[in-house]
């Protein structure tokens, strides 16, 4: 065992990009120790069933949705919220799985998606300079220094927090909430209502049917009831992260048990940086970041330092391209992966590459880029005959006015009516039902 814990520590000797500036150290090792003693958020052996069924979508068998919070805030880890959030994914889920005619994997980017990287470290206001809001987890949003100070107990915070909103998943996901009859009876509601709903009348019409059907055949198998749901998060505070990581009893292999799957983000992929060096030494399905600036030859050294055995469902290439990049960047990366027998899941994030600042200040993305992304996404694949693996958005499931364009559509003089994200834009509801139906209709294409 203490060979492992070995390897885990050998990130703290390399540079480690997007860490906080924590004031006291002698603090963060009081937390780290609570935090190092309290129970798993999640168990080692569920991360596995996730990485079986994302080795799926690596054969081209089982599809994606990955979503959630641009940053997760404690104040929005209440029912309603949560409740909010998991309707909305069910309903593209449903939409998504008639479509593909494969599973659909559902991973929130939940419990535990409360840092974020910042391409700056501090932010100016009125000649006050003052740390970048860095996410709950290290500082606060307000714009005073008490606020704006790194603390460490709330990465405790973060724990608890992460663990009221795993809770409340589990209980909507398994206490029938989450039955396919109610989840298609809410996309019927979305249909009536939308004013793209005469595009989506057919589809959900011939999703009524197909329920019809098993209804009068009497089939009623436990997957119409519950669903499996998984967590993930950008582990960026590694000190977090290392302190949720156990040595399970089964295996004796470390797993970072704060959630199902972790992510690299595109700032912190360095081959020679402390985040890939810690992923390295973790058994949880992982997700790597792709810019548009990312080589073939980039992307393969990351395939042998994380996933060096090759071994099906633990590596996911998440591509941020932008929308008028991908058709040109992403063929290369998806040819050379493919060519080197490496098996990788490929899933597109068509977020975080098509933002723009408004007029008005508010940081946005259009909802046409979006989907054009993903267009593009599917289109690559297509041609290469490789496996669209799966989408990853940043979406609510609250009627925000973050994002423009959608079926109800929102102009950018609209976005200060409910601007409410703690960092990026977001898909509301509507706009999020609207992406589903959309990617349903390039699956079916």
């Amino acid at each position: 065992m203490s060979s492992n814990l070995v390897d885990l520590d050998s990130w703290r000797a390399l540079p480690a990009a997007q860490q906080p500036d924590w004031p006291d150290r002698g603090e963060l090792d009081k937390v780290v120790a609570e935090l190092g003693g309290l129970p798993p958020l999640v168990f080692a052996g569920e991360c596995d069933q996730l990485k079986r069924q994302l080795a799926a979508v690596s054969r081209g068998e089982a599809f994606v949705l990955q979503g959630g919070d641009c940053a997760e805030t404690f104040s929005g880890a209440t029912a309603d919220n949560v409740r909010n959030k998991l309707k909305t994914l069910l309903q593209m889920a449903i939409v998504l799985t008639y479509a593909a005619k494969v599973p659909v994997v559902k991973i929130g980017r939940v419990a535990g998606q409360f840092a974020k990287p910042r391409s700056k470290g501090t932010e100016v206001r009125d000649d006050v300079e003052l740390p970048a809001y860095r996410g709950d987890m290290v500082n606060g949003f307000e714009f005073t220094p008490e606020s704006r100070n790194p603390d460490p107990w709330r990465l405790l915070k973060a724990y608890h927090s992460s663990a009221v909103t795993l809770n409340l998943a589990r209980a909507f996901t398994k206490g029938g909430y989450a039955d396919l009859r109610q989840v298609h009876a809410w996309n019927q509601d979305f249909v009536a209502e939308s004013p793209a709903g005469r595009r989506y009348e057919q589809l959900a019409r011939e999703i009524d049917q197909a329920l019809a059907f098993m209804r009068a055949c009497g089939a009623e198998p436990e997957e119409f009831h519950t669903v499996e749901f998984y967590s993930s998060h950008e582990a960026l505070i590694l000190d977090y992260d290392r302190a949720l990581t156990r040595i399970d009893s089964r295996t004796g292999l470390p797993y970072d048990v704060s959630a199902h799957m972790v992510w690299i983000g595109e700032r912190t992929r360095q081959l020679d940086g402390a985040h890939v060096d810690f992923f390295a030494g973790i058994r949880n399905p992982i997700g790597v970041k792709l810019g548009p600036t990312t080589s073939p030859d980039e992307a393969l050294a990351l395939i042998q330092r994380l996933n060096p055995d090759n071994e099906p469902g633990r590596l996911t290439f998440i591509t941020r391209m932008g929308a008028s990049k991908i058709r040109e960047h992403l063929p290369a990366l998806v040819k050379e992966v493919t060519a080197s027998g490496a098996q990788v899941a490929w899933i597109c994030d068509p977020m975080h590459g098509n933002t723009f600042e408004a007029p008005s200040g508010h940081k946005t993305r259009h909802f046409d880029d979006v989907l054009d992304e993903v267009a593009g996404f599917f289109e690559v694949h297509r041609a290469l005959g490789t496996h669209p693996g799966g989408i990853h958005i940043e979406f609510t499931g609250d009627d925000v006015t973050e994002c423009v364009g959608g079926g109800h559509e929102i102009v950018e003089g609209d976005l200060g009516t409910r601007y409410e994200t703690a960092c990026d834009p977001r898909l509301n509801r509507g706009q999020s039902l609207d992406l589903a139906f959309r990617v349903a209709e390039l699956y079916r294409g």
